[in-house]
């Protein structure tokens, strides 16, 4: 495998561009002014605006080249990945996996605890290598060559890429679509994975994944079907893009505000509802480092289009492993364990009353501790 290392460098003109497009936008009206039909037109504005006007693209570009960045080809797909190799030579291998809508941007807050621990108040056994890569479509793992690249695929690159690196055996560590990427891991590479850590979120019961239920009281069930009931409102994005990915692709390439709204939407939406603002939730400033690299990366499209591949693939969720697995939940639900867990037989599992789906980036610091504690005993 022909690793390469990587260095991001966005011209100047495609920079300038994005400020232009930012400045140009074509506002629609707004009908109700709240969240009920999307991101009303007042908070657009004023992110668009700090995008264009306030944030420094630049010194976010150098402080992501901070990290060692590689690309590599995987059967005419270029994955891109972070990978920090700790000081300490007994350091446990761990793939970090994002969800959707995200990237390895989504990360980079914890990899300085993990890899160097002492230097952040743990303890040199707790230090993990890290490789963070974006899926195919995502981030930098752009362009998509063609069709066939979903969860199963994903997790055979990455797993190659593992090996590449010299790490035989290794930990995973994911949510949302990176859980089932781990899932996949986990069946595929067998012993080299040591164990997986998964976060969940309350919206993780409320979808057509929803492990049984049987067990559930009466008012529990009630309970589920209210929240299932509000992720229906939801579901949009996943409609589109499981069935049209091509057709969303155009304005998500063509508006930066489109892909902007379409980011924002899931955040508001998914992190802390006691938070008010996203900016309340999550560094605005990560948010939007986020939200450029998938604009500069064209990840828009190749997300939609991985999407609508994960939805026709095969490969479903939920299937079983040996593997050592633990459970992280974020978010004040007591139904996340009865159903996920409803004998408390994980050999992990530890729920925290606040953040929500991006943990990584709403409460990195739990996380990190999450980490240490559930590998502690693989090692």
């Amino acid at each position: 495998m022909d690793i390469k290392p990587f260095s991001i460098a966005i011209p100047d003109q495609e920079v300038e561009d994005l400020v232009a497009r930012l400045h140009a936008t074509r506002w629609p009206d707004d009908v109700v002014g709240d969240r009920s039909r999307g991101v009303p037109v007042s908070e657009a504005r004023r992110l668009a605006d700090h995008w264009a006007d306030d944030f420094d693209w630049r010194a976010q570009e150098a402080r992501l080249n901070g990290f060692p960045q590689f690309t590599t080809d995987v059967d005419g797909q270029t994955i891109h990945f972070v990978h920090v190799r700790s000081k300490e030579p007994d350091a446990t291998p761990l793939l970090i996996l994002h969800g959707y809508p995200s990237s390895f941007v989504e990360s980079i807050g914890m990899i300085g605890p993990l890899v160097d621990p002492v230097a952040h108040g743990g303890r040199p056994e707790d230090a993990f290598h890290v490789v963070v890569p974006s899926l195919p479509g995502f981030g930098f793992s752009t362009p998509v060559p063609g069709p066939g690249w979903a969860i199963a695929e994903s997790a055979a690159a990455f797993d190659a890429i593992m090996r590449a690196l010299g790490y035989d055996r290794y930990g995973v560590h994911g949510g949302d679509i990176g859980a089932g990427v781990a899932e996949q891991l986990c069946i595929q590479a067998g012993e080299r994975v040591i164990g997986s850590l998964v976060v969940t979120d309350p919206g993780a019961i409320a979808t057509e994944y929803t492990p049984p239920t049987d067990h559930l009281t009466e008012a529990e069930q009630a309970r589920l079907q209210g929240l299932k009931a509000a992720r229906a409102e939801d579901f949009g994005y996943l409609g589109v893009q499981t069935t049209r990915p091509q057709s969303i692709a155009y304005g998500l390439t063509d508006s930066p505000v489109a892909q902007l709204t379409w980011i924002a939407e899931k955040f508001q939406e998914w992190t802390d509802p006691a938070k008010a603002r996203l900016e309340d939730a999550v560094d605005l400033d990560q948010f939007l480092t986020l939200t450029s690299v998938y604009w500069f990366g064209k990840g828009g499209a190749g997300a939609a289009n991985f999407l609508y591949e994960a939805a026709h693939a095969a490969a479903a969720w939920g299937q079983t492993h040996d593997r050592p697995q633990g459970f992280v939940a974020f978010g004040d639900e007591p139904l996340i364990r009865r159903i996920l867990d409803p004998e408390g037989s994980l050999p992990y599992w530890n729920q925290h009353p606040f953040g929500g789906h991006f943990p990584a980036m709403e409460a990195p610091d739990h996380l990190v501790d999450d980490l240490r504690a559930f590998f502690a005993g693989l090692r």
